[in-house]
């Protein structure tokens, strides 16, 4: 039985041995091919071309059941003309509104509406997604907290009423 234990241990220890030379010999020729295509792919890459002014909008505290609305701004900084192919929220909490027959020529703006619902109490973070050009996209959050309105205070007591009457 020791020697059983014995050969194990020297046959894992040896295949460790040689697994850890093989590693170093074999992690350096990926590596050097993978930034050459990480380099090609930055190379392919399209220029973004939509700039907005705010990628994030804090609605700060909101009362439960309120709903609002932000209004964010994007721009064209390419050379050609595109439209906003689609503009999607993270839930259906979240509404996105936006003329999708418009044409945004360059250098000019376009205007999405974000509408929040606040029916749930406590702090959010939603993501709204903008595919445009194609195939391009770009992602801007809106947050906040929703808190419980306050219960209506208690009813008029009529007994201390007719005593002030009285």
């Amino acid at each position: 039985m020791k020697k059983v234990i014995f050969l194990s241990a020297l046959s894992f220890m040896s295949f460790a041995t040689f697994a850890q030379h093989e590693g170093h010999a074999h992690a350096a020729a990926p590596a050097a091919n993978t930034t050459t295509q990480a380099a090609k792919a930055v190379e392919a890459a399209p220029a973004e071309t939509l700039l907005m002014k705010e990628a994030e909008y804090d609605f700060g505290k909101i009362a439960q059941g309120k709903p609002v609305t932000h209004e964010f701004v994007v721009t064209n900084s390419g050379k050609t003309a595109w439209k906003l192919d689609h503009v999607q929220a993270g839930c259906g909490c979240t509404t996105p509104v936006w003329d999708r027959e418009q044409s945004i020529e360059p250098g000019a703006s376009a205007k999405i509406t974000v509408g929040f619902n606040a029916a749930a109490v406590g702090p959010f973070s939603k993501p709204v997604t903008i595919t445009y050009n194609g195939s391009q996209t770009k992602v801007f959050n809106i947050k906040g907290e929703v808190f419980t309105t306050p219960a209506a205070s208690a009813p008029a007591n009529q007994g201390v009423s007719e005593l002030k009457n009285n």
